[in-house]
């Protein structure tokens, strides 16, 4: 039996995959009317929300005149005199453009979603408001020290100035349709708290394994006792660290960074001491400028990575570095990013920013970008940060070392609009909240625990036949930590130490962190909160009655991989593991395979060996569309006899192939549509099914699968398959009748562009299922190249469908020669509001590679201005 966390509390369960953001939208049926006049309705409504962006607004609460100059992508650049009145006019700049992201998102991390939208979410609801994040995040505001503070609250001011000013259609047209359904819905006021509970979502979204973990502990349950662990070692294989490189070869020997603060301690971990003495850490100015601390980004799905390179002067034909990157996330309308640039009149001690790049709407700073001196990238660490633990509970008590001890709860109330309340009764142990009950998968788990423990079930679960199994989850982000404070320690850098400082404050979500300088320096530096855990290694859930398998304590931070101006010129991350398996610390078993990286570094070194490498090389690599799955596959396929001549056709057709998944190839359909019939009849199709999962990892136990002909594998009688050459046939049999059924008979209409196409769609009244609704805020399909495990990374899940689902949410490459010799390029556009010119005017540029010119300098700004706002001081 299963012990839920819900005590009284019945809504509907979440997925496991909670995607922040994208949380489904059941309208009800009255809605319809919105059809009923919607000439007027797309005459009048939708424009009431556009922002005003030239002129001259008065505010209160200004202390000078800022400006605010716009591009014709409507990117902003705001130059002020003072930190306050710097970070009230991003506030009030991202409100005008995106504030119902804004709204939506504080609910999201609130666990108040169905406040909005009604009973439908009140089960996503009781999931977030388990994890805590609200909660965790004023912890953190309340640790903050007085100077980063003041940067929250300035922002805070400003979103609220700009809702002084409006109110319902007038905010956002999607005001206007929430209005029909709940028309006593109003947005309450910025607190910074809203801020930084955003930052939990995104570490949730790059949480790491957990996934994988759950996929483990469920298949286990179904595989032979005696087989089990072999089936799972060969579909979920070890990194191969002898054909795909690691990111750091060689740890640099550098000073111990002094970083005034013990985050990374390697002590043991005592109950209830959670909280790390850098939470509260006061950070000193250091050569004039205040440093504060910073944190990053996400979403779970296949593709979910990121790729990120930054290449010496020595390779570059400035002779100065080249930064370059492009995080995979989940594809989502308008992008998670936010272009903006931050400019202080006069920098100074008290005055530190100069820099531009990405943001998030709803939080102050710029996440990934450069100032005047440095430049930075991020992609996920995927090292393994949460791990789940099984838990012996007896009615309110759980057992831990032989001994009973009380769980921990707390009550709280979800609000519905249009229904009535829910009581939600929440359980906690020493490891985290308990949410077996609140999602299917981590249900299963509780209901049949054992072998998911697998070896660590060798300790003997305590209590007696009263006892039920629960599973909670711990997970760094739980804990109060100093990610909300580092984006601004981050923009206000000028040299590797400032960098290293930054990054010792950046817990979560772990991420890799590159670095380039105008000094021609590149580096690269590990942060995060990794832990150091006890008799397990968090691959499969742990036993939480016995305390010798809890963390112990996080690796020092000196002790984390750094590398400091490598000899071979430049350093590649992109999800693949950071250093050999000798490293003194496990950090996880769960890596991507490598094989972007080991594309990017052959790119980089081919291109090098024949001139000196450019900007545009570098949006080249990033646009490089390889399918290495492809290559082995049309491999397979040369000596495999095929029914029928189509078929055949299709398969020579794959035998000329570049491997090259572009837009308008129909070699790619072809070559993508047969591994997914593949990958299907090898792992799906079968009496026990064995899970499809992200496409590296398939791709790896594939390539072990066409070495070894007389796997049992190979084999299935659900289909009346015998052998690997059966089913390569099969599988490209199955994979022409179905593109023909897609793209017709003739291979010349084929492409994959086509098939692989996106569909913008609204994170929320876009999946309203109301198609005048949905008309108005999504866009689209658009024809993409790319794929899975393929350096332009624009993902898709494996028997469901070959649309985009996770894309490169942004690329950007950074000339240290030149800041204005930089290009970037987001996946939608400025504008959150849907008919405005900048809501998806980077879209096409972005499926076809092209990056925009990024004015860094005040005269390239002025030059590329086409709209400037003055905001004044009211009175």
């Amino acid at each position: 039996m299963t012990t839920d966390s819900q005590a009284t509390a019945a809504p509907s369960r979440p997925p496991l995959g909670v995607r922040v953001g994208r949380i489904a939208f059941l309208v009800i049926a009255s809605i319809v009317v919105l059809a009923v006049g919607a000439a007027f309705f797309v005459t009048w409504t939708i424009q009431r929300s556009f922002p005003q962006t030239a002129g001259e607004v008065a505010l209160e609460g200004l202390k000078a005149e800022v400006t605010v100059q716009r591009d014709e992508r409507g990117v902003p650049t705001i130059t002020a005199d003072s930190t306050d009145d710097l970070f009230y006019a991003q506030g009030f700049v991202h409100a005008q453009d995106r504030f119902f992201e804004m709204d939506f998102r504080r609910h999201v991390t609130s666990g108040r979603v169905a406040e909005m939208f009604g009973e439908s979410q009140a089960g996503t609801d009781a999931f977030l408001r388990t994890l805590g994040w609200r909660d965790v995040a004023e912890q953190e505001v309340e640790a903050m020290d007085e100077t980063t503070l003041s940067y929250y609250e300035s922002y805070a001011d400003g979103v609220n100035a700009y809702l002084s000013s409006r109110s319902g259609a007038e905010l956002s047209l999607e005001y206007a349709v929430i209005g029909m359904q709940n028309p006593d819905y109003a947005p309450e006021p910025w607190e910074p708290a809203d801020s930084v509970a955003w930052l939990k979502a995104m570490a949730w979204d790059l949480r790491g394994n957990v996934e994988d973990e759950t996929d483990r502990a469920l298949l286990a349950a179904t595989l032979d006792e005696d087989t089990a662990q072999a089936t799972l070692e060969q579909l979920y294989p070890a990194y191969p660290f002898g054909e795909n490189p690691v990111i750091v070869p060689k740890i640099s020997t550098l000073p111990v960074l002094d970083t005034g603060a013990e985050a990374a301690s390697a002590g043991p971990i005592r109950d209830g001491e959670l909280q790390q003495a850098s939470t509260t850490v006061q950070w000193q100015e250091t050569s004039g400028v205040i440093e504060a601390a910073s944190v990053l980004v996400g979403d779970i799905g296949e593709g979910i990575g990121s790729n990120s390179w930054v290449v010496s002067g020595a390779l570059t034909e400035t002779g100065m570095p080249l930064l370059a990157n492009d995080p995979h996330l989940g594809a989502s309308l308008p992008s998670v990013w936010y272009q903006v640039q931050l400019k202080c009149s006069e920098v100074n001690e008290a005055c530190p920013f100069d820099a531009g790049g990405f943001s998030f709407s709803g939080l102050p700073g710029i996440v990934i970008g450069h100032n005047a001196q440095i430049a930075w990238g991020f992609t996920n660490l995927t090292t393994d940060v949460t791990d789940l633990y099984v838990e012996r509970i007896e009615g309110d008590q759980y057992w831990r070392d032989g001994a009973l001890v009380p769980l921990e709860e707390r009550t709280e109330t979800i609000k519905v609009a249009g229904g009535d309340d829910i009581e939600l009764t929440i359980r906690s142990t020493v490891h985290g909240p308990i949410i077996s009950g609140l999602a299917d998968d981590f249900t299963a788990i509780a209901d049949d625990p054992v072998p998911a423990l697998g070896t660590a079930g060798a300790t003997s679960p305590a209590g007696g036949d009263d006892a039920e199994y629960a599973v909670s989850l711990r997970w760094t982000a739980l804990d109060p930590g100093t990610a909300s404070t580092a984006v601004f320690a981050l923009s206000t850098a000028q040299n590797f130490d400032d960098f290293r400082r930054a990054a010792s404050l950046f817990d979560v979500p772990a991420q890799n962190l590159i670095y380039a300088d105008a000094e021609g320096n590149i580096g690269y530096q590990t942060p995060g909160r990794l832990p150091i855990r006890g008799a397990g290694d968090g691959w499969m859930p742990q036993p939480g009655w016995d305390s010798s398998y809890d963390w112990i304590g996080f690796i020092p931070f000196d002790e984390l991989p750094v590398s400091y101006n490598p000899s071979s010129g430049y350093i590649v991350t992109a999800n693949n593991a950071i250093v050999t398996d000798d490293y003194d610390y496990f950090l996880s078993r769960d890596w991507d395979y490598g094989y972007r990286a080991a594309r990017i570094a052959h790119l980089i070194e081919r291109r090098a060996a024949t001139a000196p490498l450019t900007a545009q090389d570098m949006r080249a690599i990033q646009m490089d569309n390889e399918m290495w799955v492809g290559k082995q596959l049309a491999i397979a396929m040369s000596d495999v006899d095929v029914d029928g001549a189509g078929t055949a056709a299709a398969v020579d057709l794959l035998l000329t192939w570049d491997a090259q998944n572009s837009a308008s190839s129909a070699a790619a359909a072809y070559a993508n549509v047969l591994w997914s019939n593949l990958a299907q009849n090898l792992f799906a199709e079968r009496e026990t099914p064995l899970p499809l999962g992200d496409q590296g990892r398939m791709s790896t136990v594939l390539a072990a699968l066409l070495d070894d002909p007389s796997d049992p594998l190979w084999t299935n009688q659900e289909i009346g398959v015998k052998g690997m050459e059966e089913m390569l046939a099969l599988s490209a049999e199955e994979a022409y009748r179905e593109l023909v059924a897609l793209q017709g008979d003739a291979m010349t209409r084929w492409n994959w562009g086509d098939l692989h196409a996106i569909t913008l769609t609204s994170d929320t009244l876009g999946s309203s299922g109301i198609a005048p609704i949905e008309a108005l805020f999504n866009r689209g399909p658009f024809p993409v190249g790319g794929g899975s495990s393929i350096v332009n990374a624009t993902g898709w899940e494996l028997g469901t469908s070959y649309a985009t689902t996770t894309v490169p949410s942004m690329r950007m490459v950074v000339d240290l020669s030149d800041f204005d010799a930089s290009t970037w390029n987001h996946f939608t556009g400025a504008s959150g509001h849907a008919f405005h010119a900048n809501y998806t005017d980077q879209t096409t540029d972005w499926a076809a590679g092209i990056q925009n010119p990024w004015p860094f300098t005040a005269k390239a700004v002025a030059t590329a201005t086409v709209e400037t706002l003055v905001l004044t001081p009211a009175g």
